[in-house]
């Protein structure tokens, strides 16, 4: 997590600057910088993780004072778990309190894998399933190893304070109920769900509307 080191205490100061995040088991490797000046093309420099800490904050972090006219940039990667499913989409999950103090949410698809378009009402159409229920397996045949962006918030409003964090979805793949039934050799009811996609979450980015 941190800039230049894994050791034990490094990974503790990372934890107290919030610099973290989540998966739901699989071992994916995310990275996500707010700034004020990012380009679309930082995501392709070699040493883009150095670039983006000298341009910006990492999860965690806190961004203010935002210059007049420009909106919030984020640059955004994650790699597969090597051992695992392959990568569905990104998405940037944003809240916000407006001038009459109400809270909002919204889910951002920022990259995805595959040749897909969102359709008519901005909805992704699904990556598709390759999971064979009846032998808990499934193939890497869809999706991508790695996903990165340089994503620009399209609703910014420096009046409003706001937050942003990263979501990153893996394909389906067997949920533990295709496991069992496989295993012990019996049906559950299909009620139950058999597949599932896994998931990281980043920490949020933090933006303060104040001076």
């Amino acid at each position: 997590m941190t800039k230049q080191k894994l050791s034990r205490a490094a990974i503790f100061d990372a934890m107290m600057r919030r610099e973290t995040y989540a998966t739901t088991g699989p071992r994916m490797v995310v990275r996500f910088f707010a700034s004020w000046d990012f380009a679309p093309d930082d995501i392709d420099q070699p040493n883009f993780v150095a670039h983006a800490y000298d341009k910006g904050v990492p999860m965690g972090g806190e961004l203010s004072h935002a210059p007049s006219g420009k909106p919030i940039g984020f640059l955004v990667t994650a790699q597969k778990d090597p051992e695992g499913a392959n990568l569905d989409r990104v998405q940037i999950v944003k809240g916000w309190i407006d001038a009459s103090g109400k809270t909002h949410e919204k889910v951002y698809d920022v990259v995805w894998s595959g040749q897909r378009s969102p359709n008519e009402n901005g909805k992704l159409p699904p990556v598709g399933n390759t999971v064979d229920i009846e032998n808990a397996t499934w193939r890497n045949s869809i999706g991508a190893t790695q996903l990165s962006t340089v994503w620009y918030d399209p609703d910014f409003d420096p009046r409003e304070d706001a937050f942003y964090y990263t979501r990153v979805i893996e394909i389906p793949t067997p949920r533990w109920t295709a496991y069992d039934e496989k295993y012990f050799n019996y049906k559950l009811d299909r009620l139950m769900p058999a597949t599932v996609q896994e998931r990281a979450y980043t920490s949020p980015i933090w933006y303060s509307a104040k001076p």
